[in-house]
């Protein structure tokens, strides 16, 4: 594990200073490059081919050749907090996507959905999210899905199945999504909804409305607001983040945010105000990507005086088709 980080720092400290010669598509060493092509071919094929397998014994021959999003990634995250030091988290997170031979059904097998993330504060800006993770959270069910676009119209999702765990944990959720764009104006307004049952954790819902609009043809302004009730909390949770996006080649995306954690309904109140730099990039064939993330946090339980963070992270996917996404 040691070497494994040592490896990966090394990695870091070699694309910020650009000492690793900048190929097409990686900036990595051939060693490294070499032996991740390897890792990915063999488990990357694994995870598709156990994900079309499975799909074919309740589906059709179709499955051989239909879309499907499975993968497999792996995240190593090293966290530095001005008041708690160095933190390490390697964690392992799956999605088997199985497309069934009924209409609009689709069986999914998740581990870690959204429901056990936590609060709106945990998950921050996803750099203390790993210690959320647990390999009692994998789910397993069906969805029912609409065809309908979300451009045109509401688009609708209904699902339920179990929580893999002892007891055995059933849940029910709904879900509803819709893009509003205004092309006169550039603005694109994006709505997604989803309300939740578990047995285990009760009721929960979450909302998230995301309004953008390009500035130019790198950049772009964005409003992302989050709203999420949880029984288990018994009180509304709130987020809003104002972001300039820059496109800045086609491999890295800088983010630079001014984000506001609040809760309650009765009494409103913001619990934590933070700027945020986060810089991605693909450093290997859309298949390992690097996030450089440091904020200045001014939380209530520090009686809003300033507190740095810095994250590290990689996340290798594994999948056969490769997203480019920088998300």
């Amino acid at each position: 594990m040691k070497n494994i980080r040592c490896i990966l720092f090394y990695i870091a400290g070699s694309v910020c200073s650009g000492s690793l010669h900048a190929h097409t598509q990686s900036d990595l060493p051939n060693w490294a490059a070499n032996g991740l092509d390897q890792a990915h071919e063999n488990i990357g094929s694994w995870v598709d081919y156990s994900a079309r397998s499975l799909d074919g014994l309740i589906g059709t021959e179709d499955s051989l050749t239909v879309d499907n999003n499975s993968y497999l990634r792996i995240t190593q995250e090293s966290l530095w907090q001005e008041t708690e030091g160095i933190s390490n988290d390697l964690s392992v997170r799956f999605k088997l996507d199985l497309p069934t031979s009924k209409e609009r059904l689709r069986l999914l097998i998740e581990s870690d959905p959204e429901e056990s993330l936590g609060t709106l504060t945990e998950q921050g800006s996803n750099s203390q999210l790993n210690e959320q993770l647990s390999n009692s959270n994998t789910i397993i069910g069906l969805d029912q899905l609409t065809p309908r676009d979300k451009h045109q119209r509401w688009s609708y999702r209904l699902g339920g199945g179990i929580k893999l765990r002892t007891p055995i944990d059933p849940y029910v959720r709904a879900t509803g999504e819709r893009v509003w764009s205004w092309d006169e104006t550039s603005w694109e307004l994006s709505s997604y909804n989803r309300f939740s049952w578990f047995d285990s954790d009760g009721y929960s819902a979450r909302s998230h409305w995301d309004l953008s609009r390009p500035l130019d043809a790198d950049r772009r302004l964005r409003s992302y607001t989050r709203f999420q009730w949880q029984e288990t909390e018994d009180t509304l949770e709130y987020s809003q983040r104002f972001e300039i996006s820059r496109q800045l080649d086609d491999r890295s995306n800088l983010r630079h945010s001014l984000i506001m954690v609040g809760d309650s309904l009765s009494d409103p109140r913001i619990n934590d105000y933070y700027l945020q730099s986060w810089y991605r990039r693909d450093i290997h064939k859309g298949r390992l990507f690097m996030d450089l993330i440091p904020e200045l946090h001014f939380d209530r339980d520090s009686d809003f005086a300033p507190r740095w963070a810095f994250t590290l992270r990689f996340e290798f996917y594994l999948r056969k088709a490769i997203n480019r996404s920088l998300r």
